[in-house]
């Protein structure tokens, strides 16, 4: 993992149906083929620069949006690793706090902003292709190779 600069957000994407009228709004969803969405950000081992007040909160937004593990490292020295999966902004650092589940004991964690002193995100995103078009593939690809009951199968948990 190598620190760097906080990456910028990712671009909104529409495409309009080819039906759409002059009149119509690109933004209304019934008049597109595709609703606005963005590409996911690769978070994956980025480890943000915590250097002011924006850069911590930003970057704790990005852990709440991330799907994998991260670490946090507090002032005092102590580590935690986990999903963190919830997170409270109010208007000091000290009165913000993130919440994990720890990895090793499924503790529920609360944690100060003020007190974290690093932040990174683990090497790998547990739901990163895994999208319905990604199953959708698999199927395709299973029923003509022959293949017969297939179906909406989950994933054994880690």
């Amino acid at each position: 993992m190598k620190a760097d600069r906080i990456p910028d957000p990712a671009p909104v994407i529409a495409i309009s149906s080819s039906s759409s009228s002059a009149n119509s709004n690109p933004a209304n969803p019934d008049t597109l083929e595709i609703a606005p969405g963005h590409e996911r950000e690769k978070l994956e081992g980025w480890i943000p620069s915590l250097a002011s007040e924006m850069e911590i909160r930003h970057a704790l937004e990005k852990a709440f949006d991330f799907r994998g593990d991260i670490a946090i490292t507090c002032k005092d020295g102590t580590n935690f690793e986990g999903y963190l999966f919830d997170r409270r902004s109010a208007l000091t650092l000290a009165d913000s706090v993130v919440r994990i589940f720890e990895k090793s004991s499924n503790r529920k964690i609360s944690i100060s902003y003020a007190d974290i002193a690093a932040l990174a995100f683990s090497d790998r995103d547990p739901a990163a292709g895994k999208s319905w078009e990604a199953w959708l593939k698999k199927y395709r690809e299973k029923k003509a190779a022959g293949e017969k009951n297939i179906g909406l199968q989950p994933e054994a948990l880690e």
